[in-house]
């Protein structure tokens, strides 16, 4: 299927229409979200939330017995609040660090959830179940409804979000200073982290629990190479997340074989990656020009300098220096001296060069800065 064609089926296939909608949906929240745990750093939160509710799907699903995917995500839900809360509790009444306390509560909890579904496999009805599609996803099993749910959750998030925007910024750039204000950290803590748990939840249909946490920081983590303000990170956040639900469908859909939610996954650390390598502030590729630059810079002054000292020994500034004493001086190169020729501080006639008297002025300058910083 080739890109025009899959445009073309977005509006008029009921399916497709459906899953671009809720995973465009569903990147938006987690980038949004996921913003906040990148900054707060607490990159594994992600993870192991994810995997903390496979036990309550397996569960709901035993209580249930039905496969509906409102009672299996409430159930996930609140499995995935348990051990968020958990965590919390483990970090403030123990001497364990945090790392610790997710790695501990995503294995408890997983591994419960993966001992739930054997059972579940063993019963009568475990063809009916379909609950093996939590661990990877199947973006092809979103229904209207579903995407109206995402739509509602994803709206109710960004209102509280602009409620609470002040708290919420205050607290995650100092939060002595926050108590001191007289607001209720605690609180507005929690308020984050149940928000992040719900596009968590949001997700597992689609992207499953092992890459949701790829879904909830990968974008995050792109557009915080772009920008140093917070809502700009997050509405880039939200902008690369939505991309990546389409991108991701879109490669899905046009060729054969292969599943939505890594496809997704795949799509946001391609964002990832672009940010990391060209973004103006803080991408590998720009660091690197500037380091080159202030290479050159740094010889050009080395140079500069060790003429000056030389010219200061002879009563003429522009008395000529063959360029045999520069040989000595390991900072000279003949493109160190062509830019000083181009900036007017020195000329050059043949292996002869001579200090100008704008650049004696100029190392003049640089040499009293140098003085003065030490």
């Amino acid at each position: 299927m080739d890109i025009l064609k899959y445009i073309e089926l977005v509006f008029s296939d009921y399916t497709l229409r459906t899953i671009t909608l809720g995973t465009a949906i569903l990147g938006a929240a987690t980038g949004m979200l996921g913003s906040f745990a990148v900054l707060r750093k607490q990159s594994l939160l992600g993870d192991a939330i994810s995997h903390a509710a496979l036990p309550g799907i397996a569960l709901a699903f035993l209580i249930t017995g039905a496969k509906d995917s409102n009672v299996l995500l409430l159930g996930a839900l609140i499995s995935g609040l348990i051990g968020t809360f958990w965590i919390r509790g483990i970090i403030t009444k123990t001497h364990i660090k945090s790392d610790t306390a997710l790695g501990l509560i995503l294995s408890l909890f997983f591994g419960f959830g993966m001992l739930l579904l054997t059972f579940i496999q063993k019963q009568p009805n475990a063809n009916q179940a379909g609950l093996d599609k939590y661990l990877f996803g199947q973006a092809a099993t979103l229904v209207e409804k579903d995407v109206w749910v995402m739509a509602l959750v994803t709206g109710i998030c960004l209102i509280v979000l602009l409620l609470f925007w002040k708290e919420f910024k205050i607290l995650l750039f100092d939060a002595d200073f926050t108590k001191t204000l007289g607001f209720n950290t605690k609180t507005i803590d929690v308020l984050i982290t149940t928000f992040i748990v719900l596009a968590i939840v949001l997700g597992l249909q689609t992207v499953g629990v092992v890459l949701m946490s790829a879904m909830l920081l990968a974008p995050a983590a792109a557009a915080r190479q772009w920008t140093n303000s917070l809502g700009k990170m997050v509405f880039l956040a939200a902008v690369f997340g939505a991309l990546s639900g389409v991108f991701g469908t879109a490669v899905s859909a046009t060729q054969n074989n292969l599943s939505t939610g890594p496809v997704i996954v795949i799509i946001a650390s391609v964002f990832v990656l672009v940010s990391f390598v060209f973004s103006p502030s803080r991408g590998l590729l720009f660091k690197q020009i500037r380091f080159i630059k202030n290479r050159r810079d740094l010889k050009l002054n080395k140079t500069l300098a060790f003429m000056y000292h030389i010219a200061k020994t002879h009563d003429n500034i522009a008395h000529p220096h063959t360029t045999k004493i520069l040989n000595n001086f390991q900072g000279f190169t003949k493109g160190t001296l062509q830019k000083l020729v181009h900036k007017n501080y020195v000329t050059l006639d043949g292996n002869m060069w001579s200090l100008t008297k704008e650049g004696f002025n100029a190392a003049s300058s640089l040499y009293n800065q140098q003085q003065s910083n030490e």
